[in-house]
């Protein structure tokens, strides 16, 4: 099919049954980030790897906001960065460089969450960052790891050095700079993200009272890895994220389009 046909064909009937059910759930993540108040205007991303096609990934149309965003929209990339499917809009370069770098290293990162909110940010300039002083920091804390900030993330000679700093961890802190994510599925890449960035708010407004803080003792959070397996399973978003898909239906089921 010639280019110009393609670009007027609905991206429904371009893509597999697989990957538009992706686009649907990576759709409703974008949705609900900004219904939550994370999004930062037209920046940060999520993205999404495409199932069965190696190498290919689903990133956010630079100049939409997250309220904006819809199943069709969704930009299809390769690893290098070429659109596969033709598109109108083009996606931001400090987001292909940490998503393409993430989703490059970690085959089990299906789904990748880079945010810039405000609690995120503050504990990220914060030395020592995260401090285990809520049960929601021991989860955090059971899999997390730090990135220097070393200005924009533009350039690609940063991305083996992000790659080693993430190694297996589930979260990343960025220091200077925000919050990543990333798990098997939307759900999971989600859930850990709420679980991060609720442990930055509270410790945010617990630091804020002046007070000196009690301290979770290591013994506890050296067990807790054993524990989050134990309440949230394998995969713990199997219960969350079925009900984050049905608030936005409740809310705006225009991210299906």
């Amino acid at each position: 099919m010639a280019m110009s046909a393609l670009a007027e064909t609905p991206v429904r009937e371009l893509v597999s049954e697989a990957e538009w059910a992706l686009r649907v759930e990576l759709a409703a993540c974008y949705r609900m980030i900004a219904h939550l108040g994370w999004d930062d205007l037209v920046f940060t991303h999520i993205s999404a790897r495409v199932p069965g096609e190696a190498g290919h990934f689903l990133l956010n149309p630079y100049g939409l906001m997250f309220e904006e965003v819809t199943a069709s929209s969704l930009v299809k990339l390769d690893i290098e960065g070429n659109k596969v499917l033709p598109s109108s809009y083009d996606v931001i370069p400090a987001g292909f460089t940490i998503h393409s770098a993430v989703h490059d290293a970690r085959p089990d990162a299906h789904c990748v969450i880079h945010l810039h909110t405000p609690e995120g940010v503050a504990v990220s300039c914060r030395k020592g960052g995260l401090r285990p002083v809520s049960q929601t920091a021991l989860y955090a804390l059971a899999s997390i790891s730090y990135h220097p900030y070393e200005g924009v993330a533009l350039e690609a000679d940063e991305k083996p050095r992000l790659q080693a700093d993430l190694g297996r961890a589930k979260m990343m802190i960025l220091e200077n700079h925000g919050l990543l994510t990333c798990g098997r599925s939307v759900g999971d890449a989600f859930l850990a993200m709420f679980t991060l960035q609720r442990a930055c708010e509270v410790q945010v407004m617990a630091e804020a009272g002046g007070a000196e803080l009690i301290e979770i003792p290591r013994a506890i959070l050296d067990g807790i890895g054993a524990q989050v397996k134990q309440t949230l399973g394998n995969s713990g978003s199997n219960r969350v994220w079925p009900a984050v898909m049905r608030k936005m239906e409740r809310l705006d089921s225009s991210f299906r389009e």
